[in-house]
């Protein structure tokens, strides 16, 4: 199978988002449905709603967005396009970054920054600006291909509380 070239889709932040989580690139899944993280076997949706209080897997897209947005969370791709010829983030090849310090400096709340998963955080830490007052934290992926299981997961995740309080 031929690598396509994908691209990301648009920032979902507001000026007082306090917690960014970035991925890597959207899966094939995503790209069609135009939603972040639209595999229904991806946990992303429970571990966040997990970590907002909020059962975001169990409402539809534009109200989990909304309901990010009223949590302070705002999701991001730390690649801009990419060659891949499946989901995985093995397959991504000729990968151009987004500008992260970009985003960040319109970001003035921020206070955590948080890679979900190791390709996103190999690619997403050599694109950060000198940080002050923020942390940042590289997750377990939320793929159900990271086969850690849900629960050990969700333990890291939950970490991601601090930013919101």
């Amino acid at each position: 199978m031929a690598a396509v070239r994908h691209a990301s889709f648009a920032p979902h932040v507001a000026p007082d988002t306090r917690l960014l989580i970035l991925g890597s690139l959207p899966g094939a899944r995503s790209l069609v449905e135009g939603q972040y993280y639209a595999h229904p076997t991806n946990q992303f949706w429970r571990l966040l709603g997990a970590v907002v209080n909020r059962p975001l897997a169990a409402i539809p897209y534009d109200g989990r967005l909304a309901a990010l947005q009223e949590a302070k969370v705002g999701l991001w791709d730390v690649i801009r396009t990419a060659e891949r010829h499946t989901s995985s983030d093995a397959h991504i090849r000729e990968a151009e970054a987004h500008d992260l310090a970009a985003l960040i400096a319109t970001l003035p709340r921020l206070r955590m920054i948080a890679f979900n998963g190791g390709k996103a955080a190999a690619i997403g830490h050599k694109q950060l600006p000198p940080l002050e007052d923020i942390a940042v934290v590289d997750l377990p992926s939320s793929s159900a291909a990271h086969t850690i299981g849900f629960e050990a997961k969700l333990a890291r995740w939950l970490d991601l509380r601090t930013a919101l309080a």
